[in-house]
């Protein structure tokens, strides 16, 4: 028997696992197991394929096969014993039995093979044996373990030696340094009196610099040698203006470009982002007595090809008073009668005069609404609905674009419901980084 080769095939025809036991080119193995899964009929019986060279020899092993690649003269039996004895070592090493878990014990299974099949031949093993043989500590790689531990210790210990030396001259040097910048400024509180002419002195200032009346001395010299000493100019020569940061903001070519399209007429729409911490414009304070508030917001997600992906509207009934005098009041409503509306009113509202006849009230009919309350006031009312009807959506988009040589053409529709009266839509369609201006031919609106 004679066994060129062992392999663990994904059905789909992926080599996870592939071991060459005889000399044979890499093309001429990948060929064998490329043309494998074209040979496995479904529904057969047994589990061996024969083709003019060579005898497959597989097993099924959950949504994988375990494969034996032998030359047709090998003994059928003796292929079928190894590749039982192959099939209790792949759950040995790997924890799952899927492309995944062999990929990661993929170096395992082939020492477990090596020591099953050698040289093409079956050994005499068991897979207790295997185990051992595999577990067992070789003195050649235990001494090349040894002699790389070395190599690394070593390598640390002159890293460390290095950065002690760079150390000590870091601080060798700030000594040196900060030994001929104090020197000045230890001069600095008192004066020294030279014999050069009448009354004539130098003063030394604790900056560093020369003056006096005498002039022998300037303090654009004292400047020069400070910074020669520190290494880096003074910090009240470079220091930024107070208040003053990194200013983000258009470019001047971005600005020329912008000027020149409005003086060609084309109307431009800035981009202005609002600052961080910026909060919302205040609206004027309420004259009226009595102020209810109706706001309501609809998030929809529409497919490209069609239908929703989400319809969620949301909306919520305000009421604000000024005075306590006005507080004793019932708000009635009308609700539409949608039962996919869902209604929920304030825990002090009294909710079975909600139900029966649309009127928001107090549970205790004696008791006034809240007065004096910021924003839009006390929250009476809050509904919701959630639906799949694409009819209800108050606006439908189609895009439709088109390329013709090097240009694109896009057509956009715009459908407005019956049921819903828009105004002041705007539709706002992001473009890439273009180099001209895209050209609108028709359209029913503006655009800028």
């Amino acid at each position: 028997m004679v066994v060129l080769a062992a392999s663990i095939i994904s059905k789909s025809g992926k080599a996870l696992v592939s071991r060459q036991f005889v000399e044979m080119s890499r093309i001429r193995i990948e060929g064998y197991l490329a043309a494998f899964p074209k040979l496995v009929g479904t529904g057969k019986q047994h589990t061996y394929v024969e083709t003019e060279n060579v005898r497959y020899v597989y097993q099924p092993i959950e949504s994988l096969y375990l494969l034996l690649v032998t030359n047709k003269q090998s003994n059928i039996l003796e292929d079928l014993e190894t590749l039982r004895l192959l099939s209790k070592l792949v759950p040995e090493y790997s924890y799952s039995l899927d492309e995944e878990g062999i990929n990661k014990t993929a170096f395992e299974i082939l020492f477990a093979f090596d020591e099953v099949i050698s040289l093409g031949h079956k050994e005499s093993v068991t897979v207790a044996q295997v185990k051992q043989y595999c577990e067992m500590e070789s003195h050649e790689e235990r001494l090349h373990k040894l002699v790389l531990q070395s190599k690394i210790n070593e390598t640390k210990d002159v890293m460390k030696r290095k950065a002690s030396e760079i150390d000590k001259s870091k601080i060798e040097k700030n000594r040196g340094e900060k030994g001929g910048y104090m020197s000045l400024q230890s001069m600095g509180s008192g004066r020294i009196d030279t014999g050069f002419g009448n009354d004539t002195s130098i003063s030394i200032s604790s900056s560093g610099g020369f003056g006096g009346g005498s002039g022998f001395g300037s303090s654009t010299d004292v400047d020069s040698f400070s910074t020669k000493s520190k290494g880096r100019p003074p910090a009240s020569a470079t220091a930024p203006p107070k208040g003053l940061g990194m200013k983000l903001g258009k470019t001047q070519r971005t600005n020329q470009f912008l000027e020149s399209l409005k003086a060609e007429g084309e109307m431009i729409v800035e981009d202005v982002r609002p600052s961080v911490g910026q909060s919302k414009p205040t609206a004027p304070p309420p004259t009226d007595p009595v102020t209810l508030t109706v706001e309501e917001k609809l998030n929809v997600t529409l497919k490209r090809d069609g239908g929703i992906g989400s319809f969620d509207v949301q909306g919520t009934l305000a009421l604000q008073i000024l005075n306590q005098d006005d507080g004793l009041i019932q708000v009635q409503i009308e609700t539409g009668g949608n039962p996919g509306i869902l209604f929920k009113t304030h825990p002090n509202i009294n909710k079975e005069l909600f139900s029966n006849e649309n009127i928001l009230g107090l549970k205790d009919s004696n008791r006034p609404f809240p007065t004096g309350q910021a924003g839009d006031g006390v929250s009476l009312l809050r509904w919701r609905m959630q639906s799949s009807d694409e009819s209800l959506v108050p606006l439908s988009i189609n895009c439709w674009p088109s390329v013709s040589g090097n240009e694109t053409y896009v057509s956009m529709e715009y459908e407005a419901s019956q049921m819903f009266d828009l105004q002041n839509v705007v539709v706002s369609v992001p473009l890439p980084a273009l180099r001209e201006a895209p050209n609108v031919q028709q359209i029913d609106g503006e655009w800028r």
